[in-house]
């Protein structure tokens, strides 16, 4: 069995790592499997994107299609020109992709009108949101793929209900989840933590990075003295991505709380997430983490494609407004008994998704 094997986005690098150790260990056992590694370049900072395969071990990519950064309609076309060519010097039995960026939905594509098999890791979880670019790549790679492995049974359910052969849908876990426990022994401490004075629960962690959150000047100021002003006895630490520093430019914002900070490679963010007093964020993913990891977890979003974050972890939806994020906050501080639950982890979230997902390839 062929595998390629497509990456294009940081949150695609922490999902394909655990595979790729699954595959290879199924390989020292005598399986018939390869995999050939494809990064399509989708994200091409070094630091935002080199560093996650370094320490996450994952081999050089056998090919970087480097289509690098564009409007929704520049990178996705840019993907599909040099992922079919790269298909065709190198053919292969199935494509594997992973979560909802568009190098997943494209290479999707492409796969389709080359004949080749398509296998969507984390397919199935849904916004509802149809103004998320994320939402489109989703449903767009589920009406064609081939084998779906869902991360949780709602995810399973969405896809039954649009019509996928229950055959074909396999509940098997996180990924993600996979990389956080194989790695948290060790993570390590960012090099500003005794610079800053950070203490374990002593501060909160801040990412935005959505464009209706970061793309305006003046909204996005707003929203970080909101969030400065509300959490008065807490240190805030802001990995700031360049593009919205550049947004900020050399404005003074008069922040007292806010720390700026280069964004972070995965061992240190995970070391910031573990031992910070709670999360404000606008991604989904990191409210996987927040989950496992017990860690509160404050979501800027009016919908989450990720439910079980809710019900059985540590999330909290609280809108796109600073005045509904202060009231949750403040909510969750009052209620002390609330704020010392210890919650449930979500089912097959134990770290083992990645093995599951290997041994049906095999079996297929």
């Amino acid at each position: 069995m062929k595998i390629t094997i497509i990456a294009g986005a940081r949150p695609n690098f922490i999902k394909i790592a655990p595979l790729i150790k699954a595959i290879e260990k199924k390989q020292k056992e005598g399986y018939k499997i390869s995999y050939r590694l494809i990064h399509t370049g989708q994200h091409y900072d070094k630091n935002l994107s080199d560093t996650f395969f370094e320490e996450l071990n994952i081999p050089k990519p056998n090919a970087n299609l480097e289509v690098k950064s564009g409007s929704q309609a520049e990178q996705t076309a840019a993907i599909l020109i040099a992922f079919e060519k790269e298909v065709m010097a190198n053919p292969c039995n199935l494509v594997l992709v992973v979560g909802d960026v568009n190098s997943t939905m494209a290479c999707a594509i492409v796969a389709k009108k080359q004949n080749i098999k398509v296998a969507h890791v984390e397919a199935g979880i849904r916004s509802g949101d149809m103004t998320m670019p994320e939402e489109i790549n989703r449903i767009v790679t589920d009406s064609i793929t081939d084998y779906f492995f869902t991360t949780s049974t709602s995810a399973s359910e969405n896809l039954l209900k649009n019509g996928v052969e229950k055959s074909n849908v396999h509940f098997v876990g996180n990924v993600m989840i996979d990389t956080l426990y194989q790695n948290l022994n060790r993570i390590v401490e960012p090099i500003f933590w005794k610079e800053l004075q950070l203490e374990t629960g002593g501060y909160i962690v801040l990412t935005l990075h959505r464009p209706s959150n970061v793309d305006e000047e003046q909204s996005l100021i707003q929203l970080l003295q909101g969030i400065d002003k509300m959490t008065a006895d807490k240190k805030i630490i802001f990995p700031i991505h360049p593009r919205t520093k550049a947004i900020l430019g050399e404005r003074n914002l008069e922040l007292k709380n806010i720390l700026f900070v280069e964004p972070q490679g995965y061992l240190n963010f995970m070391f910031l997430i573990k031992n910070c007093f709670a999360v404000i964020t606008d991604s989904g993913g990191i409210s996987e983490e927040t989950t496992v990891l017990g860690i509160p977890c404050f979501t800027m979003r009016n919908n989450t494609e990720r439910p079980e974050t809710q019900t059985i972890g540590t999330n909290t939806l609280v809108g796109t407004s600073i005045e509904s994020l202060e009231k949750h906050y403040t909510t969750f501080l009052d209620d002390q008994d609330k704020a010392k639950k210890v919650p449930g982890i979500p089912e097959l979230w134990d770290g083992k998704a990645s093995e599951r997902i290997v041994a049906i390839l095999l079996q297929i």
